[in-house]
């Protein structure tokens, strides 16, 4: 008896929760006429969430870029067709590696970050300060920051593709003896071949991104603005950030996959 009113409990605050992050991406999107008024804010967080996370982010997608290369290469060696290593790696990059780690790098850093500000703000009734000088939280904090990064995912992750797709190289080049000519025509012909202004690896990837720095900043802020009880409060806030937007990552993700290449 008290294991079922333990669960029924579990999903009533984890439907809750998850009614309230969508309740505040709702709140968000009827704010957008008034990004105007809120310019110098959306600068100040996209500077934050792309400049300050770029170095972290071409470094992992250098290296990834590099693994990917490495532990495909070392398969197709042993089949003899190393030729399509550069088609596979910018493929891979391109639809599902780029978005994942750039998501899950701003997740951890520029999602953590957010949690931690509001929740500050909340638990030192900044928030209610602001709501008794009728100033809307969500139009003054949380909308610039999901403009922000629903910006910056997209841009940062073309750079994470550009640089993987070169890491990759370089292993292919170096380790596994394919020629760096064979290796770019190779993904440049993969992601130029469909005739499209842009092939369907890029756009579902890009499309990713997006979808991926809305969900990261609005739950980092719905995180924020839940945070109870002090610092340990924005403790708490900030591992349910990045807790929650790493599984929503994972599984939009493997959504977005499935929708376009099973459904379409």
């Amino acid at each position: 008896m008290n294991l079922a009113a333990g669960t029924i409990r579990f999903l009533a605050e984890r439907t809750g929760s998850a009614g309230y992050v969508v309740n505040l991406l709702v709140r968000t999107a009827l704010c957008l006429p008034r990004i105007p008024r809120r310019l110098r804010f959306l600068l100040d967080n996209c500077f934050n969430a792309g400049v300050r996370a770029l170095p972290v982010t071409l470094v992992v997608a250098a290296f990834a870029g590099a693994i990917l290369a490495m532990q495909t290469g070392i398969e197709l060696r042993r089949f003899g067709n190393t030729n399509v290593l550069g088609t596979i790696t910018a493929l891979s990059m391109c639809r599902e590696m780029g978005p994942f780690i750039t998501a899950v790098i701003l997740a951890a850093t520029v999602g953590s970050s957010i949690a931690a500000e509001i929740g500050t703000m909340k638990v030192s009734e900044e928030i209610d300060a602001l709501e008794v000088m009728s100033i809307d939280p969500v139009d003054y904090l949380v909308l610039p920051r999901v403009l922000a990064l629903a910006l910056m995912c997209p841009l940062l992750t073309v750079l994470s593709n550009l640089i993987g797709i070169y890491g990759g190289s370089i292993i292919a080049e170096q380790n596994l003896g394919v020629s760096p000519d064979l290796y770019w025509v190779g993904a440049i012909e993969s992601l130029t071949s469909s005739g499209t202004l842009l092939p369907k690896e890029v756009y579902v990837g890009l499309l990713k991104s997006l979808i991926f720095g809305v969900a990261i900043a609005t739950v980092s802020c719905a995180a924020g603005l839940k945070a109870r009880g002090g610092a340990l409060g924005v403790g708490l806030a900030v591992q349910t950030a990045v807790r929650n937007s790493v599984l929503l990552i994972i599984v939009l993700g493997f959504v977005i996959t499935w929708f376009f290449y099973f459904l379409t």
